[in-house]
């Protein structure tokens, strides 16, 4: 099973309350995270984000996902906002053995979906038995 370290994530943390850490303030986006033999699989929740918003990187183990929602409505006052606007940030340390050249991504309705493939060498064998 995979090692997923995950920075800058609490609990109890509503997804549209910004933390303020040495960088800035910034919201962290609820994600899952699924391991199959074949791959880990990220499903991340950045409702009104655009790929041109997005800076997705994986450098020394690290899964680092950035970037910015703009403003979607017209200027008002808000009896209830619960998807915040400007940056956001969450970063995993993946002590899994991860093929950095097949990483891909898609966003789709809102849900940005990572897939970082194993290597090869890390994926599980299956030993034949012979019998006599």
């Amino acid at each position: 099973m995979a090692e997923v370290n995950a920075l800058a994530h609490k609990e109890s943390k509503e997804v549209a309350t910004p933390e303020t850490t040495w960088g800035g303030t910034y919201y962290a986006p609820r994600v899952d995270i699924l391991e199959t033999d074949e791959e880990l699989t990220f499903y991340c929740d950045l409702p009104g984000v655009r790929p041109e918003d997005l800076d997705l990187r994986f450098e020394k183990d690290e899964l680092v996902i950035h970037g910015k929602v703009r403003p979607r409505y017209p200027e008002g006052k808000f009896w209830l906002e619960e998807y915040g606007t400007g940056d956001f940030y969450r970063a995993f340390t993946i002590d899994e053995e991860v093929d950095p050249d097949r990483i891909s991504a898609e966003l789709k309705r809102g849900v940005l979906v990572i897939h970082l493939p194993k290597r090869e060498e890390v994926k599980p064998k299956r030993i034949a038995i012979r019998a006599e």
